[in-house]
């Protein structure tokens, strides 16, 4: 696979804390999967109800064969961590393979992306894939969940999926997990909240990554 294009970041961070016995836990780092086969600019412009056909097929994607891979960086960056996470989906598991490079890959339903239900709109409406994201995630975030998960079932999740990756972390080894834009997301505070700064910040766009460690 060719890699994704550097940014600067110099190897020793990239390294971080490893072999250091003064640092009780590995760091996290989270990566967002790479680009999905399912392109969500393309049309023909859905209606709310065949925009939940399209997103539960989205789910099912696997990642656009275009040659795509992980950078020199998030390969270096997770050399060494014996713990490779990622949720149930094809997209986010095919990027956690291409990450491990043979390594046992974890796969746990808690990592999953947090859902997307469209508003109850009439056929009248009718966007671009792209455009129902944002219009379905704004209406997620101020209480709409359509009979899915609910945001604040969503950030129990979040909490409990950083919990495990915290779990991981305390045996002093690096964990990955390579996961989904807005779940990522939504791990932030918990991390922060439990006294984990990121010390690398990728962005958010595809194969992106960031780097976590424990201060106290």
């Amino acid at each position: 696979m060719p890699q994704q294009p550097d940014n600067h970041i110099s190897a020793s961070k990239l390294a971080g804390s490893m072999g250091d016995s003064s640092n009780k836990f590995g760091r996290i780092i989270i990566a967002r999967h790479g680009k999905p086969a399912k392109d969500r600019e393309l049309g023909p412009r859905l209606t709310a109800r065949q925009y939940l056909d399209w997103w539960a097929s989205y789910e099912q994607a696997s990642l656009k064969d275009d040659g795509q891979g992980p950078s020199k960086q998030l390969l270096e960056a997770t050399k060494n961590a014996p713990f490779i996470n990622t949720s149930i989906r094809p997209r986010a598991i095919e990027t956690a393979q291409a990450i491990a490079l043979g390594r046992e890959v974890r796969q746990d339903s808690i990592f999953i992306e947090a859902p997307l239900p469209p508003p109850d709109w009439s056929d009248f409406w009718k966007f671009l894939p792209k455009r129902w994201n944002v219009i379905s995630r704004v209406s997620w975030c101020f209480g709409h969940s359509g009979g899915q998960e609910s945001q604040v079932e969503a950030r129990k999740r979040a909490k409990d999926a950083v919990e495990k990756l915290i779990n991981q972390a305390a045996s002093g080894e690096d964990t990955v997990l390579a996961a989904h834009g807005w779940f990522n997301r939504m791990m932030r505070p918990e991390l922060k909240r439990r006294g984990w700064k990121c010390t690398h910040d990728g962005g958010d766009s595809y194969w992106s990554f960031r780097i976590y460690e424990k201060h106290s």
